[in-house]
């Protein structure tokens, strides 16, 4: 199951994270956000050593304005606190491992 992220827990979760981080940005209203969610599971369960984490956009506005996120679903991918990788839109689970490495 993905961690649900905020303002309060992203930097500890997220940019403090030993792991690598795969994030998220998504809104409930978003129909592919919603198709992205089992993927992202699927992804979850065969890649234990990547932390999953989701960050609610309306939520968090503030977190999306600082990724400078224009569309979602977006996913970053997080190594050492640091922003490594990204894409934007519906992504498959093989799409997201090659993202991850």
């Amino acid at each position: 199951m993905a961690l649900e992220i905020n303002m309060n827990n992203f930097k500890e979760e997220v940019l403090e994270a030993k792991e690598t981080v795969l994030a998220d940005f998504w809104a409930p209203w978003c129909g592919p956000c919603r198709m992205q969610g089992p993927v992202l599971e699927k992804f979850a369960e065969a890649n234990p050593d990547v932390k999953v984490v989701k960050i609610n956009v309306d939520d968090n506005q503030e977190l999306a304005m600082q990724f400078k996120i224009m569309s979602i679903p977006s996913m970053i991918v997080f190594k050492n606190g640091e922003a490594v990788n990204c894409a934007v839109g519906l992504q498959s689970k093989a799409a997201l491992e090659e993202l991850v490495k």
